[in-house]
C-alpha cells in the first residue's frame, strides 16, 4: 500500500489495490520476465526507487538493458531521493544514467519502488521476489503517483553530475561565506576567483545538495554537516 506522499498532505495519493492469489514462480523466471519486457519498450520507461536496498530491488538489476534502451531513443524519467547524489554508489548511478541521455530527478523522500514500461506494465517488489502487473488500474495509480511526485523533484544537470562524498574545502568555505549573509561579490575576493566562478561554484552545489534555492541549499547543507564552524545557522 503506497502512503502519503511526504510533499502534499493535503490530498493522499491513490492506493494500490491489494493483489491475492497469485502464483509466484522462481526468482530468476521472474527476473527474465521483466527483463523481456523492459527491452521491449518502445516509448518511456519510469524508474522509481527510494534506494532501501530491498532483495526485490527491480532498479538495480536491469541497468544494461537501461542503457541500451536509451540509446535507441527511449525516455527514461528516474526518481531517487536526494540522498543518492552523495553516496558513492547511487550518485554514480545517477551520473551514468544522467550522461546516458535519461531525465533524472531527485526528492527528499521516494515512497515507492517501481518500474513503469511504456504505461502498460508495472513491477514492483515483493518481498523477496518481483511482482510483473498488467491490470490497468495499477498501472494507472503507479503512474499518477510518479507523474505528481515528479514536477516537485529537482533535476540532475546531465553536465554536472552529483559526487559522492562531502564538499572539497573550498566549497565548504564558499558555503560557510554565504551562510555568513556574504554577496556573490564579497565571497568572490574572499577566495580570489571571479563572480561567474562563484555563480558556478553555487549552481553545482545547489545540484549536488538536490535544492531549487540558495536558501534550500543553505538549509541542506547545514542538515548534512557541511559549514564550517562558526557559520550561521
Amino acid at each position: 500500500m503506497i502512503t502519503q506522499s511526504p510533499l502534499d498532505r493535503r490530498e493522499a495519493p491513490p492506493r494500490l489495490p491489494v493483489l491475492r492469489g497469485q502464483s509466484a514462480c522462481p526468482l530468476a523466471s521472474r527476473h527474465a520476465r521483466v527483463a523481456a519486457k523492459l527491452a521491449s519498450a518502445q516509448r518511456e520507461v519510469l524508474v522509481v526507487s527510494p534506494l532501501s536496498g530491498t532483495p526485490g530491488d527491480p532498479v538495480a538489476t536491469f541497468r544494461r538493458i537501461d542503457h541500451a534502451n536509451l540509446r535507441r531513443g527511449v525516455r527514461y524519467r528516474v526518481l531517487f531521493p536526494d540522498h543518492a547524489r552523495t553516496l558513492a554508489e547511487p550518485a554514480r548511478r545517477l551520473g551514468h544514467l544522467a550522461r546516458a541521455g535519461a531525465e533524472v530527478r531527485t526528492m527528499p523522500a521516494v515512497p515507492i519502488e517501481a518500474l513503469v514500461v511504456d504505461r502498460a506494465v508495472a513491477v514492483l517488489p515483493s518481498g523477496d521476489d518481483l511482482a510483473v502487473l498488467q491490470l490497468p488500474s495499477v498501472v494507472e495509480t503507479v503512474t499518477e503517483l510518479v507523474e505528481r511526485l515528479w514536477p516537485s523533484a529537482v533535476p540532475v544537470i546531465p553536465g554536472d553530475p552529483p559526487q559522492a562524498g562531502g564538499p572539497a574545502a573550498r566549497d565548504r568555505e564558499l558555503l560557510t561565506l554565504l551562510a555568513d549573509g556574504r554577496t556573490d561579490e564579497s565571497a568572490a575576493a574572499a577566495l580570489g576567483v571571479s563572480v561567474r566562478t562563484v555563480r558556478r561554484m553555487v549552481s553545482s552545489l545547489m545540484n549536488r545538495l538536490g535544492a531549487r534555492s540558495r536558501f534550500q541549499a543553505g538549509v541542506k547543507a547545514a542538515d548534512r554537516g557541511w559549514l564550517s564552524e562558526g557559520a550561521s545557522r
